[in-house]
Parts: C-alpha cells; sequence; structure tokens
C-alpha cells in the first residue's frame, strides 16, 4: 500500500478572526491514488492553496490500491473530527456500488459530502513511436489494428473500476475494440510505464498527461467527452467516431471533497467555505485550467449529494455496458 505524507503551512498572515484555528490539528486530505497521478496533483494544489483559508496546516495522505477503494474506506472509517477529508472521483461515489457486492463502505451514508472541486474528460494518449511503428494516426486506425490484433494494445489505468477502466471497456463494447485493460495501483506508475514503451496508451484526465503531450513523448489522440474540450481543440471528441459507434459515448469525470460520515455541520461548513475562497482565486483557477481541470465548487454541500444522485443512474448503465467489474 502506497502512505506518503507532506505537511504544507500557509506562510500567508491568518485572519485575526480565527486565532483559535491557527493552533487546531492540521486538516488531513485522502488521496487514494499513489504519488505522481492526477488526483494526487489535485491534492497538492488544494494543499499549498487551503491553509490560509483554513487557519490551520494541511496533510496529503497517499492511500493508494483497488482503483481508490482502499483509500476511500480509510476516508469512510475516518477521524470525524473535522480534521479528515478525502479527495474521491465519480466512480468511486457512483460506480463502485454497482461494480462488487462486497463494497467495504456505502457511498451514501458513509461520507459528508462538502463540495465538487473538478470536472474534465479523460484523454486518450498513446506512445509515440509505438503508434509510428503500428501505424496509428488517430483513434480510429488504432481500433482497426486493435480488431486484427486482439488484446495487444495495451491501455493502462490508475486500477480496477475507475473511471479510465469503465471508458475503455464500453468503448470496447461499443465500437468492436479489442483493447486489453491493465490495471495499476495509481496513475503514476501507468504514465511511466507508457513513456517506457511497456504499455501503449492510456485513457486519463489530463493533468498528469499533458506534459507528455507537450514534449511529444505521446500523441493525443481523443477526448472521452462526446464534444471537443477548447483547451484541445484538434483533438476529437467521442461524437467524431459516431462510425465507431461512440457517437452516444460521453463520459466526463469530476472529484470532489468529501469528509467522514457524521462530521458535524461545523466542520463541513468551515471546509467547504475554506474551498470556496481559494476557488475563485485567479491563480487556482489558472493552475488547473491548462491541465484540463475545470474549477467546479458546489453552492453547498448538499449540491454535492444532488449531483451525486443525478449521475448515478448514469454510471450504472456505463457499467452494464462495459462489464467492468471489481475484483
Amino acid at each position: 500500500m502506497t502512505h506518503r505524507r507532506s505537511v504544507i503551512l500557509g506562510a500567508a498572515a491568518l485572519p485575526l478572526a480565527a486565532p483559535a484555528l491557527a493552533q487546531a490539528r492540521p486538516l488531513r486530505i485522502i488521496v487514494p491514488f499513489p504519488p505522481g497521478g492526477a488526483v494526487d496533483l489535485l491534492g497538492r494544489i488544494l494543499a499549498e492553496r487551503l491553509p490560509p483559508a483554513l487557519g490551520t496546516g494541511v496533510v496529503v495522505e497517499n492511500r493508494g490500491g483497488a482503483g481508490g477503494m482502499i483509500g476511500a474506506d480509510a476516508l469512510a472509517k475516518g477521524d470525524r473530527d473535522g480534521t479528515m477529508v478525502g479527495l474521491l472521483g465519480v466512480a468511486i461515489l457512483c460506480a463502485f456500488p454497482f461494480m462488487t457486492q462486497r463494497l467495504p463502505f456505502n457511498p451514501r451514508t458513509d461520507f459528508t459530502p462538502v463540495t465538487q472541486i473538478t470536472d474534465g474528460a479523460l484523454l486518450c494518449v498513446v506512445n509515440a513511436e509505438t503508434a509510428r511503428r503500428n501505424g496509428w494516426t488517430d483513434l480510429r486506425s488504432l481500433v482497426a489494428w486493435s480488431k486484427r490484433n486482439p488484446d495487444q494494445v495495451k491501455m493502462g489505468s490508475s486500477g480496477t473500476g475507475t473511471t479510465s477502466h469503465i471508458n475503455i471497456e464500453a468503448i470496447n463494447a461499443a465500437s468492436g475494440a479489442k483493447i486489453l485493460h491493465v490495471p495499476y495501483r495509481g496513475g503514476g506508475p501507468a504514465i511511466t510505464d507508457m513513456l517506457s514503451g511497456t504499455i501503449d496508451m492510456m485513457f486519463d484526465v489530463m493533468p498528469a498527461l499533458m506534459p507528455h503531450v507537450a514534449s511529444g513523448r505521446v500523441l493525443p489522440f481523443a477526448v472521452s467527452s462526446a464534444q471537443r474540450l477548447a483547451i484541445l481543440p484538434e483533438v476529437p471528441g467521442m461524437a467524431d467516431f459516431a462510425d465507431l459507434g461512440l457517437g452516444q459515448h460521453n463520459v466526463v469525470t469530476w472529484n470532489a471533497i468529501l469528509a467522514p460520515g457524521g462530521t458535524p455541520a461545523e466542520h463541513i461548513t468551515r471546509i467547504h467555505n475554506a474551498v470556496k475562497t481559494i476557488s475563485v482565486v485567479p491563480e487556482f483557477i489558472e493552475r488547473l485550467k491548462p491541465l484540463g481541470f475545470g474549477t467546479v465548487v458546489s453552492p453547498t454541500p448538499a449540491d454535492l449529494s444532488a449531483l451525486v444522485e443525478r449521475e448515478t443512474p448514469a454510471w450504472q448503465r456505463l457499467v452494464q455496458v462495459s462489464g467492468a467489474r471489481l475484483e
């Protein structure tokens, strides 16, 4: 199990109205993946920005494994005193219940919602050398090659049951592609293997992938949303592949901040307000924007609960179509 902690203290002067908070225990942010992936990067950006608004230090804890289940379970069983939150994605909250009957937590009762924090599509990238060697010029030619060579195209993900896993299995089912899913314990190790050519491609959130697109080591072939993104207008969306059966495919992921179930409302309000404060700072927004993350903060914690309710049926259908299961 990957488990890394780092403490980041705010250097800015704290408000005079909150002297007691300056003496409080640090806020622990559980990141359910190892260091180096997109969710880890998001956690560390939050850790840099939150201390002045909270009046406390911030500790990032990486609890990787099982596609995020280990970290989510640690959060569900964690301290309910306002000193612990976690960064959980849509797959954990909306898809996990339909992929196993042995989920060790209940997403609806074992977490207290704080706020959504980001949204974004998945980006399909392919090792540039592998693409040139096999004649892949776009997703269409890659899918055709995979049909002729079943299970020879290897796609890495941050774990079984993740958004990336569900997405690729749904693409396989709709298009007839034969792309092999290779789960890792986090996005960081998968990216390392993709760059070395051990695996061929990834469909993952953008923050950790964009630097390698810029360097030319990987090629962007598609985004998982139906439409193209303004930040990558030249990269096709799924609607561009209607001839492959993907015209209705639309996967948009998001991350949210939650606390253990039963955390008192005053702590939830304090954390929500701190996140809301930093979310409107231009430097925070700009830090995420080039990486493909949009900044989205729920007006109230109840709005995050409503989002989970709205999104769950669509993710249930994706799980059913993809056949994705947690071991």
